[in-house]
């Protein structure tokens, strides 16, 4: 089996980054923490996640996320799957993120698209199907 197991992200600040995914995922904990040199440069780092999967976070970021409405080459989105859209969405704008936009209709998923406070475009993903036929429907 293969699955992801880690995102490293570099950010400007760790604990503004934190805030979005302590609400999105409220049982993942702080794993590690530290400081690392990187090609010259000191840095914080932060691993955030369960015993299988977790993003790390790395400080001292410059300049801005790219453009997601430009064609530049770099991270468009990731997503994540939960069981429960609705809560996920109720968690993150109460914790003060809007949604960016909304995802394609589909009677076998729904989905949601939220900035991070790095300016990463994070993806929801609700499956109503469990037959992969469906749930990787592309002509609807």
């Amino acid at each position: 089996m293969l699955h992801l197991e880690h995102l490293n992200l570099v950010v400007s600040d760790i604990a503004g980054s934190l805030k979005f995914y302590q609400a999105a995922f409220p049982h993942w904990q702080i794993r590690g923490r530290g400081q690392s040199d990187w090609f010259g440069k000191t840095r914080n780092w932060l691993h955030f996640g369960d015993d299988y999967q977790y993003i790390t976070f790395n400080d001292n970021g410059v300049g801005e996320n790219r453009d997601l409405s430009g064609h530049q080459i770099g991270l468009a989105h990731f997503a994540f799957v939960t069981s429960n859209l609705d809560a996920m969405i109720a968690r993150l704008q109460s914790a003060g993120f809007a949604i960016a936009k909304d995802g394609a209709q589909s009677p076998y998923r729904k989905n949601i698209y939220f900035f991070d406070d790095s300016g990463f475009e994070v993806e929801f993903v609700e499956y109503l199907s469990d037959h992969p036929a469906q749930r990787n429907l592309y002509d609807e």
